[in-house]
Order: structure tokens, then sequence, then C-alpha cells
């Protein structure tokens, strides 16, 4: 095998778009379980990603494996629509019992850009109002309906010119409010959103055209924004006062990432739509539009449709997986282990000075690195920093505008010695970098 990967490799470049096959770090691995993957250098490495949020029960959970061959045993394609059969009716209203709220009606598709595209279609068709409102630093998808309300990076949005009739207004953003003993004064932040969306409805769009207003509850691709939960409730209120809808992008923070099922929960306050994807199904692909069934009601037959959404091989790895989470009770789990790594990496901080923030709710973690000479965030040191942990055998990932966010974010069955580990790979890495870098630069 290796001496077949190897040719096929070099011919990688011709092969694959080079638009998602060069990613940082491209690691080629052979095997994954749990919380590692085997390289195929025969190297065993702590996976710190989660495949990107994904696969939240771990790689290759036997009870997920299992349900995917015997579903495949009977099933492997619907099309639901044109049949129906168990697992997507069974996964709905599974579904139905762990979302907030009264949201408990799905329309099933493949992807999280998939399940944004039918947000907005839903908002606008049960509206028939005409625009969108997004926040400035947040990423929904690179299909063309989602990328015109993604803003983390315009790298994404460059020569694509997006129709969308969005207006964005600015994501909370703790470097610009006032603080007091290092902590964000609430009310400041909240007086700032209600501004920015009066400025919004006086000069730009009048509220009565406003479809939804969208946005991640915790900022992801964008550097791993935590905003107060009295901020998201005045997004809700400001939503409800112009009956507009509210669109929550839960492709990340669904399914345990925060501590809780869904990061509405978290922050308390329930969304009128929401997009989940990524951790719902362990890595197939699967993922939803959801809302109430009364307001889905009003999306009548062939308004939107899929060919491959709902596939019941994937609903059937997405039963697995919630009974997973249930029986090894992911969600406490995530919140003990994510607030002892938070503490460990604090204690990091103090030892390094180019480690800036550490932002974390439950196991979606962000290790901001700055120039410690200037103060200012540090993209290229991230690289440097991810290709040194690599090698001393965790995998890491990276966000933020500058791309000067590590990600954290392992399986939700993370331990708290993998924690360790993992973290004290990356202080090597850290004063790796430093030595050789830093002082020698």
């Amino acid at each position: 095998m290796s001496e077949n990967w190897g040719h096929l490799t070099k011919k990688l470049s011709t092969r694959l778009a080079p638009s998602m096959a060069k990613d940082h770090p491209n690691l080629p691995v052979v095997k994954e379980e749990g919380c590692y993957y085997w390289g195929l250098d025969g190297k065993k490495y702590l996976d710190f990603t989660s495949g990107i949020a994904v696969t939240n029960v771990g790689h290759r959970h036997p009870k997920v494996v299992q349900a995917i061959k015997d579903a495949a045993d009977t099933l492997v394609h619907g099309p639901i629509g044109v049949i129906q059969y168990e697992s997507i009716l069974r996964l709905a209203d599974e579904l139905a019992d762990i979302l907030p709220g009264n949201l408990d009606c799905f329309f099933f598709a493949n992807s999280g850009t998939e399940a944004i595209e039918g947000a907005l279609k839903l908002a606008k068709f049960v509206t028939k109002r005409p625009y969108v409102v997004s926040f400035t630093g947040c990423f929904h998808g690179r299909t063309q309906g989602s990328l015109s309300v993604s803003t983390s990076k315009s790298k994404y949005r460059k020569f694509l010119q997006p129709n969308g009739l969005t207006y964005q207004v600015p994501y909370f953003n703790p470097s610009k409010l006032k603080k007091t003993n290092g902590i964000v004064v609430e009310e400041e932040a909240v007086q700032q959103l209600e501004q920015d969306f009066k400025n919004l409805f006086k000069h730009h769009v009048s509220p009565e055209e406003v479809a939804c207003v969208i946005l991640e509850p915790v900022l992801g691709e964008g550097g791993y924004i935590i905003p107060p939960k009295s901020w998201l409730k005045k997004v809700r209120e400001i939503c409800d006062q112009h009956q507009i809808l509210l669109i929550f992008d839960e492709v990340q923070t669904g399914f345990g990432r925060t501590g809780h099922w869904f990061a509405a929960e978290t922050f308390d306050v329930t969304p009128d739509i929401m997009a989940i994807a990524k951790g719902i199904a362990s890595g197939l692909p699967l993922s939803a539009t959801v809302a109430n069934h009364r307001l889905m009601q009003q999306w009548p037959l062939g308004s939107h449709g899929t060919t491959f959404g709902g596939n019941p091989i994937a609903c059937a790895a997405a039963l697995a997986t919630l009974e997973v989470m249930k029986e090894e009770d992911l969600l406490r789990n995530t919140r003990e282990v994510g607030a002892y790594a938070r503490e460990k990496l604090e204690a990091l901080k103090q030892k390094h000075d180019l480690i800036g923030s550490i932002r974390s709710v439950g196991l979606m973690i962000g290790i901001e690195i700055i120039n410690p000479r200037t103060g200012e965030p540090d993209g290229e040191a991230v690289l440097r920093i991810l290709d040194l942990a690599l090698q001393e055998g965790v995998l890491f990932y990276l966000c933020g505008n500058e791309g000067e966010v590590i990600r954290m974010i392992p399986p939700l069955s993370v331990t708290k010695e993998q924690v360790d580990t993992g973290i004290k790979m990356l202080d090597k890495a850290i004063s790796t970098y430093k030595n050789e870098y830093l002082i020698k630069g």
C-alpha cells in the first residue's frame, strides 16, 4: 500500500484541486480510531481536530461502525420522497427529543452548507421578504447562497460575487469593548449591538424587508469568539420586535461540542430555524435544516428537494451516534474535560508570552497566538507551531481572520490524560518555535 500511495501522491497536484487537496497540515493517514490517527509513516497521532468537529464520539466508534454495516446489508440509498425507510423516521423522532424549544421538523441534506441554503430558502419563502442580515466574521458555507452570508475571510468570496440580498452587522468583538478586570462589560456589548442594528435599519434596509438574521452562536472559522448570553438574547429580542426569523448555524457547535446538545441550550436562546451537520453522523455526509413543524409546513411540496439527503446509512450512523453520546454521558465529559483543558491552557499561557487569549466553551477551544513584541495576532507563527506539534505527535487546526488561533476540538470522548499529553506536546512545540524562530530570529 505504501509504495502505491507514494506513486499516487506524486500526482496529487494534478489529480486533486489544490483548493481542497493541500490544506494544513495534509497528514497522510492509513487508519483512525478513538482519538487517534495512524500515519503512513507508522506513527500514532493524537487528533485534536475530530475531523474538524465531526467525529464527536471518536473515530470509528464500534457501535457506529456496526450500525453502518447493518444498514448497508438492507438499504444503501433512498431517495426519501420516492420511498420511505425506518432510519430517517426514527432519526427525526429522536432529534426532536433533544433539540431546544419547539424545533421538531427536519429537511435532511448532506452538508452544512446545504443546511444553510435550506434555512435561507425557508425563511424567505415563509416571510415573503427578500433580505438577509448576517454578521461580519461568520462562516456559513461555500455554495452561492451560503457564501452570500459568509464573511470570515474575503478570499472565500473572491471573484465569486455572491448575489444574495444580504447585509452585515459586526459580530461581538471583545477587543473593541470596555473591560473591567479584563472582562468585557456586557452592557457595552449589548448597547453596541443595538446601535449597529439601528444604523442598519436607518441607513440600509427597513426591518420589514428582512426575512431572517443568521449567525453562529459561537464564531467558528472567524476565531472561536464566544459572545455573552445577553448579547445573543438581544439578537433574539431584535428579531422578535420586527417579526424577523432567527437562524442559528450550529453546524460546528451542535451535538455536544459546547457541553450541551446544542449551543442554543448553552446560551438559553432558541432560534426559529437551525442548521445542523458535522457531528450528526460521525463522518458520514448528513445535515438538516430544522424548524417547528408549523413553520416548516408553510414550505410546500416542490419548493425544495434532494436526491441524496437523509441517506439511510448516514441516518443509521446518526442514530448510533446519538445512542453512544447518551450511553457514555459525553455531554458531562465535554463540560468536565473542557474545563480541565482550559485550566491547563491558562497555565500554559503563563509560561509562554506568545499565547494571547484562551477562548473556550465545552470542548470548543481556541488558543490565540500573538507576536510577544507587538501584541498583534501572528498567523505565521501558528502555522509553524502546528507543524512542530505534528512532529511531536498531536494534530491541531487553525482559525481566525489571520489564522492566528489554534483550534483544539478533540472528540468529546477525550480523557484528561489525553488532554495532558496533547498540551505537553503543544508546550514542546511552542518552546521549539521560540528557540528556533523568535530567539534566533
